[in-house]
């Protein structure tokens, strides 16, 4: 009898086991209150909460006054429940367009006292996004979607969710979601695949305009451009009075001016290498807050 009963359970196990596979992993808890920047798994529907974000402090970030003011304003806006933009930051590689997106969260979060979010969603998980709104438009936060390095390559078909993710679709956005992304492409598809799609549509304007429009559901485009040698000399020294290094003005450019000729040009992004490196050298720690 005992035997019976025994491949009975067996048995059992084995069925519940069947129906829990079908019905998949229970849904993820997210815990809104773990962190102040989170990353977007698709795989678990879950974010991930980033505990220690890898950013600067806004007042560090030089040559680029005119846009960090437009996307501060946007995003206070934002955080204070007012109209505000999608907005694609574009342009020069190493400008600081990623990092002006973590700094002026940091700064509204830090001058309103709203708990706004900073969601990462990766390049490679676009078309989860229809997933990724419903989750977020059940919480009372609000919430900035952020990706970065945004482009599309041919035969890629996942900016069509994107573009209904900003304005599309019977639902549209949700109030409490705003979309920032960077990228170095101001239309994000290649030119190539834009004049193929024209050669070999049956109305080459209109396979163009369907491209084109996915940049015009941002609001705001705000461009980055390579910096000359007096706005990358600023950065250096905006960096050097920040971390107390004591090196002297025209020996501080003389360095940073040789350093940036070995990387081949002139960014922000160099401009805080050679800063990195200066202060290893002089044994100097460095706190990116």
């Amino acid at each position: 009898m005992s035997e019976i009963n025994e491949r009975i359970l067996a048995e059992l196990r084995r069925l519940t086991d069947a129906v829990e596979r079908l019905a998949g992993p229970a849904p993820a808890v997210n815990d809104w209150t773990a962190a102040d920047c989170f990353v977007w798994s698709p795989v678990s529907s879950r974010l991930q909460p980033v505990v220690r974000p890898n950013r600067v402090a806004l007042q560090l970030i030089r040559g680029v006054d005119r846009v960090r003011d437009i996307l501060h304003e946007n995003t206070e806006r934002f955080a204070e429940g007012y109209a505000a933009n999608n907005v694609l930051l574009w342009g020069a590689r190493g400008m600081g367009k990623s990092s002006l997106v973590k700094a002026v969260h940091a700064a509204v979060r830090s001058e309103t006292g709203v708990a706004l979010k900073l969601v990462e969603v990766h390049r490679e998980d676009i078309a989860s996004l229809p997933a990724l709104l419903d989750l977020l438009k059940a919480t009372e936060y609000r919430v900035i979607l952020f990706c970065d390095d945004l482009s599309f390559d041919h035969d890629d078909t996942a900016y069509k969710s994107l573009k209904a993710a900003l304005d599309g679709g019977i639902e549209g956005r949700p109030d409490n979601v705003l979309f920032y992304a960077t990228s170095n492409r101001r239309h994000l598809l290649p030119r190539h695949m834009m004049e193929n799609e024209q050669s070999t549509a049956i109305n080459p304007s209109e396979a163009v305009e369907e491209k084109v429009s996915l940049s015009d559901r941002f609001g705001l485009w705000l461009g980055f451009h390579k910096c000359s040698q007096d706005d990358y000399l600023t950065m250096i020294d905006g960096y050097a009075d920040h971390f107390h290094l004591p090196l002297e003005r025209p020996q501080l450019h003389a360095e940073a001016l040789e350093w940036a000729t070995t990387r081949g040009g002139r960014s922000g992004r160099v401009a805080w290498q050679y800063i990195q490196d200066l202060a290893g050298r002089l044994r100097i720690s460095m706190d990116r807050g």
